[in-house]
């Protein structure tokens, strides 16, 4: 196992001579097995000390401070130099409105890299960990980018552990009689990464029981693909991208053409789905106008592709502005309310009708950018449950009083209207059975 860990760490240049090593450890099985290889391969590896970190996010009252306790008491043991830090997991969750399960992982990586400057951190992450990694971003839809896993280096921080198994793990540190601690959420299906664990994975293995070893082949080869395309992709950027403008990319591989595109739209921090690129890569080869969000559009003569602002000459009654998360007000008095939900964690069953002021959306099949606004001239929306498209105006005509009409939200993505109010909710946003996040609209009166 050390071999592995060794050839797997000069393969990807993880440790350069004489560097420093943080070693993020939470007491578990892999971080202390990630601590005693990095001390056994130090020499070996060229690295001039090894220290280590541990982040306590506070989750588990007595049983997060017993890890910490642990931790330090290992570190004495070998003369470890040891810091931890605390951190709140639930107040931040809370206040961003995000599971405790994002919240932990923000906050750790936020810890590591205040505390890890111009030094290398290795974090426990093992094979099956980057199985469990694939399997969700599959069952939720992904490129080749998350087919590959997780990376094993990115930035200053390294994985050497992600060609090893779990079980060889345990055995190295039996062998060493060394303990652990076993954190208690890591045993329920609470999680969807616990469910991977506990449910998907065993019944992998009884197809093939050289499913990691197997995987983590696969996960190189993956990785060597998605580098040549990586590579075809800067070529591509540095021949014709000019600011805000393509000139050429029409001629490269269509794999190519997209991550050129996804690269861009993340640099400008909008959002893009599979539909998304593809519409775009089609009026790149055949010319066109696709809006993107708002006023920001993609426009192609098929000679060059420009991303451009373009004004909207708006009416002095029209009301329109970006959804935030929290609280919305554009009407005085009247407030909505937009909040990101985790479905597994809503025991709920999702009810659209009119005389209800909560509605919920799947949030994922939201496309592009959410505007909040007033009622226009012509709106119109399929609703659920319906195969045709209603025209608002009769909607409200018919259930709505006329005192009410002018104050109606409604909510617009990239592809047209999924909420009015009073009326209902997009079928085409509808929760099911695959919902993983749900937008909460709440409208109330002050």
């Amino acid at each position: 196992m050390l071999d592995r860990i060794f050839e797997f760490s000069k393969q990807y240049n993880m440790f350069p001579k004489d560097c420093s090593v943080i070693c993020g450890l939470s007491g578990g099985a892999d971080s202390v097995c990630l601590l005693l290889s990095l001390m056994e391969l130090k020499e070996k590896l060229g690295i001039s000390e090894i220290s280590a970190l541990h982040v306590n996010h506070c989750l588990r009252g007595d049983e997060s401070d017993r890890d910490e306790q642990y931790c330090r008491n290992l570190c004495g043991k070998f003369g470890i130099e040891f810091k931890a830090v605390k951190c709140d997991v639930k107040e931040y969750s809370e206040k961003l409105r995000i599971s405790t399960e994002e919240s932990a992982r923000i906050l750790r990586y936020g810890i590591f890299s205040e505390n890890s400057q111009g030094k290398i951190i290795a974090t426990a992450h093992n094979a099956n960990d980057n199985l469990e990694t694939v399997i969700h971003n599959l069952s939720r839809g992904t490129a080749l980018k998350g087919l590959c896993g997780i990376p094993p280096v990115r930035d200053n921080i390294v994985r050497p552990l992600l060609t090893v198994s779990r079980e060889e793990i345990e055995n190295f540190l039996k062998i060493r009689n060394i303990s652990f601690v076993t954190d208690s959420t890591n045993l329920s299906d609470d999680y969807t990464r616990n469910k991977i664990r506990h449910n998907v994975l065993p019944l992998l293995e009884q197809i093939n029981n050289s499913l990691i070893k197997t995987s983590s082949r696969t996960f190189e080869v993956l990785r060597l693909e998605n580098s040549f395309i990586e590579e075809e992709t800067k070529k591509a950027e540095l021949q014709c991208r000019n600011d805000d403008c393509f000139k050429g990319l029409e001629k490269f591989h269509k794999a190519v053409r997209q991550r050129c595109i996804a690269e861009f739209l993340s640099e400008k921090n909008l959002p893009y789905d599979y539909k998304r690129l593809e519409m775009i890569d089609f009026i790149l080869i055949n010319g066109g106008k696709l809006n993107i969000s708002g006023e920001l559009y993609f426009i192609s003569d098929k000679n060059k592709l420009e991303f451009k602002k373009i004004s909207k000459n708006k009416t002095a009654d029209e009301i329109s502005v970006p959804l935030n998360t929290g609280r919305n007000s554009i009407f005085k008095g009247i407030f909505l309310d937009a909040v990101i939900l985790k479905s597994e964690d809503l025991k709920i069953h999702c009810n659209v009708n009119r005389k209800f002021t909560n509605y919920y959306l799947d949030y994922d099949k939201i496309i592009g950018t959410m505007i909040l606004r007033n009622r226009r001239n012509g709106d119109k929306i399929r609703l659920v449950g319906r195969n045709f498209t209603s025209s608002v105006k009769k909607l409200i005509n018919e259930k709505i009083e006329p005192d009410e009409r002018p104050f109606l939200h409604f909510i617009d993505d990239d592809y047209g209207t999924v909420f009015a109010e009073k009326i209902g909710i997009a079928d085409r946003v509808k929760p099911d059975k695959n919902t993983v996040n749900i937008l909460e609209i709440t409208v109330c009166a002050d």
